[in-house]
């Protein structure tokens, strides 16, 4: 299916009508395991994923597949409580509809969370990583098709999609806490089968430093609408062929329950900077 800007501006009508005048600022989406910070926000209206027009459902564990709209922290965000994966079935611009409608909604900043494969030999699982940049060339964009000139320009500057003055905030506010923030290259992947040990090395030689299933399409799409963009991942697991073990979902979702005291008060110290 084509999206036209009549369909972005249908959902974000129907979500504006269910706000009674609040207008979010920062958009967050929150990946496998992480959802939990959805569930912090003050003020709580929270909408399911299939009420809203032209939505697809969120079907991977550990995604509520709801909106939450409120306050956090002093900013007023609007919270992605799971997101949709090409893995589920859903084309790029699928995954990436409702980046676009929280545009336009009034959201300017898109802070991105996900949970994935550590590349990186000399790190450790269960540690955080600052994303700097990914790593996404052997699929289509979610930018393919008619270009909408109300997000964005048909050719699209990709060279700082993960913004410089939001990834200093996140140094910053973790020096605070005494955390240790990994800094790296998220590399993507479609799933929903985990990567094979070669697929691990080759990502590890063209840079990458963690692996996973999403992120990338949302940060593009992003990107395009003209938002800053702020992008952690949990180091998970070890990714394939590292450890000699088979991964599982059930090993994502536990490191993100581990990862909890320190993600939330990361992210949340930074929407307090931002």
């Amino acid at each position: 299916m084509s999206y036209t800007i009549e369909h972005y501006r249908a959902s974000a009508d129907f979500l504006r009508a269910r706000l009674g005048g609040f207008v979010p600022k920062v958009a967050m989406i929150l990946g496998s395991g992480l959802g939990y910070l959805g569930d912090q926000v003050e003020g709580a209206i929270a909408v399911d994923y299939k009420d809203i027009p032209h939505f697809k459902a969120s079907t991977a564990p550990g995604h509520k597949g709801r909106l939450v709209f409120g306050t956090l922290e002093g900013q007023k965000v609007a919270v992605m409580q799971g997101r949709m994966h090409h893995y589920e079935g859903y084309s790029y611009e699928e995954v990436t509809y409702a980046v676009r409608v929280l545009r336009l909604l009034g959201c300017d900043t898109l802070v991105v969370t996900n949970a994935a494969g550590c590349v990186n030999t000399d790190w450790k699982a269960g540690e955080l990583m600052l994303i700097t940049d990914h790593i996404k060339m052997f699929s289509e964009s979610p930018l393919r098709g008619e270009n909408l000139p109300e997000f964005g320009v048909r050719f699209p500057d990709a060279s700082k999609l993960y913004t410089p003055r939001l990834r200093q905030v996140a140094r910053d506010c973790a020096q605070k806490l005494g955390l240790t923030l990994r800094e790296g290259v998220y590399f993507y992947c479609y799933g929903p089968q985990y990567e094979t040990p070669a697929e691990i090395r080759a990502a590890r030689v063209l840079g990458g430093d963690a692996v996973g299933m999403s992120t990338a399409p949302e940060v593009i799409v992003a990107g395009h609408c003209g938002m800053e963009v702020l992008g952690f991942t949990l180091l998970s697991n070890m990714a394939a062929g590292i450890l000699d073990q088979p991964l599982s979902e059930e090993e994502v979702l536990l490191a993100g329950e581990h990862a909890r005291e320190d993600f939330s008060a990361l992210v949340r110290a930074c929407l307090r900077e931002m």
